[in-house]
């Protein structure tokens, strides 16, 4: 649509194509994501939570680090997520990533954008914005990378540019009924970094839909520090 009929043309797409909620379908204002009710029901991740892997914490202390991450040496700094994987938000990435209902990436993007301003990444600038790559068959067989998505989204709104070393030239089994253990076991030697992935002293901003034990996050960074990169943290829209 170019600049000039755009403006013209938004009215008519408004009479037609209301605006709705991305989470109940409910009819909103334009410019809105979720009604009001939708929007109350998800429970943003804030402090006390953890500092590694950013799982709440119900307790009053200034900075805690989880049982699960204590003691265990991630390839990541930090994994930042700025929800909780539950009701709306856990359909919302279901239907992005199985129901093909691609413009959710949009509102996913913006949640993660807040994430930017998580104090974990003060003093610290991303070279570039890494999605978590697909194996091609399985690629094949979704037809999208719901990281790719986010990245670009992400991308757009914060201009910090997209850049895909990784490639997941093994494939696995899915991860949702394995442990942390079995996914690392799963996950062995499946990323590597591809033809044009040069990653010497980049800081690197891994993106993802949903951390749930970081394993896969964790592989990606492994690889991108065996490749030269300075640094890399993670950033997700949900926690698992």
């Amino acid at each position: 649509m170019s600049g000039i009929a755009a403006p013209l043309l938004e009215p008519l797409l408004s009479l037609f194509f209301p605006a709705h909620c991305a989470g109940c379908g409910r009819a909103v204002p334009d410019g809105i994501n979720l009604c009001a009710a939708c929007d109350e029901s998800i429970e943003k991740i804030r402090p006390p939570r953890c500092e590694v892997c950013s799982q709440p914490y119900a307790g009053n202390v200034p900075t805690f680090t989880c049982p699960n991450c204590h003691g265990d040496a991630f390839h990541f700094e930090c994994a930042i997520a700025v929800v909780r994987s539950s009701g709306v938000v856990r359909e919302m990435v279901h239907r992005l990533k199985y129901g093909k209902e691609i413009w959710l990436g949009r509102v996913l993007a913006g949640w993660m954008n807040e994430g930017l301003d998580d104090p974990r990444l003060k003093n610290w600038t991303p070279d570039a914005l890494v999605p978590v790559p697909l194996h091609p068959r399985r690629l094949r067989e979704r037809e999208f990378n719901q990281a790719d998505i986010l990245c670009h989204e992400l991308s757009r709104i914060c201009g910090i540019r997209v850049f895909s070393p990784l490639s997941r030239h093994r494939y696995t089994t899915t991860q949702t009924q394995l442990d942390r253990k079995g996914r690392r076991q799963n996950l062995r030697d499946a990323f590597i970094l591809g033809k044009n992935g040069d990653v010497t002293n980049l800081n690197l901003l891994l993106v993802d839909d949903v951390l749930t034990t970081g394993s896969t996050l964790d592989a990606c960074a492994a690889v991108l520090l065996e490749g030269g990169a300075a640094s890399v943290r993670a950033l997700t829209a949900a926690r698992g």
